[in-house]
Parts: structure tokens; C-alpha cells; sequence
């Protein structure tokens, strides 16, 4: 099959979200069993909530407890490094911010070749090693675990409060309201012309059968961590 004939499928994610890991590994991972072109989309899931009304659902007692279960399992399945945090709600208000996702938005807009890299990074650190990813050093050392070189670096982390790369973040969460996303992941298939919006990380069955592929399960063997 040429390339002119992959189907395109666009991840809209924030590191602030596990379940975002959990489809963006397994969409790694089937992106040449199923030829697609997967383009990763990093956008503010706190403007999509705000926008839409949604409601955090760690807000609901029962949900974080039932979520902490249910993040281990598909991690287990998945084989995914998720570890969790000790006080989710906490970290995710403190230790995790805008300036992340303005990071990766500046590495899309700069040097895209590490922006799969430095995603997986960053989840790493903050939803596997529990460490802080809010401060300049901890996202200068994400970003040279994930081999961007220390110059490249230091011109990203200086394009954080640039207002072209707030612009393009803004632009791409807009993109992602007009699909219809309320949360995050949220997965746009575009098949025959049309985009097919899904939601979660369990959805990949509907998935394969709009992209008229197969689903073979988690492909552990293809994994990058």
C-alpha cells in the first residue's frame, strides 16, 4: 500500500492524562500493522473541560478509586510503565501545567522528529518515576532523555511564553472542540473523506473496523518502553 493511501489518524492528547498513554503507545504501536499516519496532536485537555463543562473525574471519589484499578490493569495488559502517584489529584494541580503542553506544541512547530520521544518522556517522569515536570530543569532533563540536543533545547524552553507557540496551542485544542472532544484522548480517524471522532483509550476495536483493519490486541512485542 503507497503512502498516499494511509488512512490519517489524530491524537489529541495532554500528558496530564493517563489514559492518553495508554492510546497513544497502542497507536504507536499499530501504526504500520494497520498503515496509518499517525499524527500526534498534544493540546490543553483543562481548556477542553472548560470549555465543554466537563467535570474532572477524580472530582468523584468513587471514580478516582475505581480509575486507579482500572489504569493498573490496562497498564499490566499493555505493558505500560504505569505506576500512578500517591496523591493524583495533588500532583496533577501542582506538579504538571500549561507549560508542558507549550513545550511539545513548540517541539511540533520546531523539530517534530522528537515529539514522540519527548511525549513518551514525559509521561515517563510524571506518571511512572512520580517526578515533577513543571520546572525548567525537569523539562530540559525530559527533553535530553529524549535526545534533543542542549542547544535545541534551550531555544524551546525559551519559546514557552512565546505567543506564536500559545497561538498554536489554542489553535489545535479549537481543532479538537470542533471534532467534537470533551476529554482526552480524543481520536479522529479519517476515513473516506470524513473524520470519526472516538474517545478513550478502549475504543480501538471501533477503531480497526471504520479503518476496515484488524484488531490483534495489545502488541506487546512492538512496544517502545
Amino acid at each position: 500500500m503507497a503512502d498516499a493511501d494511509k488512512k490519517v489518524i489524530e491524537l489529541f492528547y495532554d500528558t496530564i492524562s493517563p489514559y492518553s498513554w495508554i492510546a497513544f503507545e497502542v497507536l504507536c504501536r499499530y501504526r504500520s500493522r494497520w498503515n496509518i499516519d499517525l499524527r500526534l496532536r498534544p493540546f490543553s485537555l483543562a481548556a477542553v473541560v472548560t470549555e465543554t463543562g466537563n467535570s474532572p473525574p477524580g472530582r468523584v471519589p468513587a471514580k478516582l478509586k475505581w480509575m486507579g484499578k482500572d489504569l493498573m490493569r490496562q497498564a499490566y495488559f499493555y505493558k505500560i510503565p504505569f505506576r500512578g502517584r500517591k496523591d493524583p489529584n495533588n500532583d496533577m494541580a501542582n506538579k504538571h501545567n500549561i507549560n508542558v503542553m507549550l513545550l511539545l506544541t513548540a517541539v511540533t512547530m520546531d523539530c517534530p522528529q522528537h515529539l514522540e520521544s519527548l511525549t513518551r518522556e514525559l509521561w515517563l517522569r510524571f506518571w511512572s518515576r512520580e517526578e515533577d515536570i513543571t520546572q525548567p530543569a525537569s523539562l530540559e532533563a525530559a527533553a535530553t532523555a529524549a535526545g534533543i540536543p542542549a542547544d535545541q533545547t534551550a531555544a524551546l524552553l525559551a519559546k514557552l511564553q512565546d505567543e506564536t507557540v500559545k497561538a498554536r496551542l489554542t489553535e489545535t485544542t479549537q481543532e479538537a472542540l470542533r471534532h467534537g472532544a470533551f476529554g482526552a484522548p480524543t481520536i479522529v480517524a479519517h476515513v473516506g473523506g470524513k473524520p470519526h471522532m472516538y474517545w478513550g483509550s478502549d475504543r480501538f476495536l471501533l477503531i480497526a473496523d471504520v479503518l476496515g483493519e484488524e484488531w490483534q490486541g495489545p502488541l506487546t512485542e512492538l512496544a517502545h518502553l
